[in-house]
């Protein structure tokens, strides 16, 4: 499994010695020039530290709370002004501790609240992964790759309800996918963008291959989708390559041919 990524907003290097003491974990310090919901989204984060100096912590922290495909990811708060604590906490924190605090906890907090997948989680997924293709989710397969992308969602989601096990992500972030090709048909910038994001959270700690789809093919493709539409913008939604929306990939299991 891959080493778990923090992400530290800092002021002056606030945070150095921590990157310095986690040398078992993936830390990314950012600078103010990069967009904070693009990286937790495409490096699957799994816990946020925010200095109470950073000039940008409050527009950050409420972007990270208030979009869909980075609210879930918890944010620790360090600051030694009980005021800017409170706040920190009224805007979405999930913590908000002094300095000395911070030092004191920081590898219990990161045990206690990251969002590190549960060993137990992503093999009882690859169990799964290695299981036939469900007749609904096989028909929601065959509605996306016809183009019909609203139909599609009502069969992967169908499917979504009806599975109880990790591999209903697989069925969740395929649709999105899908319903996110139906808003860029219908010329709907936003809730394109929106489900595109969403979807990376579902499909990225799913294996290369689960239940006969081309996941890494589907990231990829979606991905490229994603960073076209940012860069276009909204007022050039229709400047798109439509063959961008490229077909789900499909091949049975080999259990699916015994």
């Amino acid at each position: 499994m891959n080493p778990a990524t923090l992400v530290y907003l800092s002021q002056d290097q606030a945070f150095t010695a921590y990157v310095r003491e986690l040398p078992d974990y993936h830390n990314i310090e950012l600078c103010q020039s990069q967009t904070i919901a693009d990286v937790l989204i495409d490096k699957n984060v799994a816990l946020v530290f925010v200095d109470g100096a950073h000039n940008l912590w409050r527009p950050h922290l409420l972007t990270i709370k208030n979009n869909a495909a980075t609210r879930r990811v918890p944010v620790c708060f360090a600051s030694d002004d009980g005021a800017l604590r409170a706040e920190a906490v009224t805007c979405g924190a999930d913590l908000a501790l002094s300095w000395l605090e911070l030092r004191r906890r920081i590898r219990g907090i990161i045990s206690d609240i990251a969002r590190i997948p549960d060993p137990a989680i992503l093999k009882q997924l690859a169990c799964e992964c290695r299981q036939p293709l469900p007749d609904l989710a096989m028909q929601g397969l065959r509605a996306f790759n016809r183009g019909e992308f609203y139909q599609q969602h009502d069969l992967f989601e169908e499917q979504w309800v009806q599975t109880e096990g990790p591999v209903r992500d697989l069925y969740r972030g395929i649709l999105q996918v899908g319903v996110a090709y139906y808003q860029i048909e219908g010329g709907n910038y936003r809730g394109a963008l929106k489900m595109l994001q969403r979807s990376v959270q579902w499909l990225s700690l799913l294996p290369d291959r689960c239940q006969g789809f081309d996941v890494e093919r589907l990231r990829r493709d979606s991905n490229a989708v994603r960073a076209e539409l940012q860069r276009l913008g909204p007022a050039r939604l229709d400047d798109l390559d439509r063959r961008m929306l490229k077909k789900l990939q499909w091949k049975p299991n080999q259990s699916d041919k015994t």
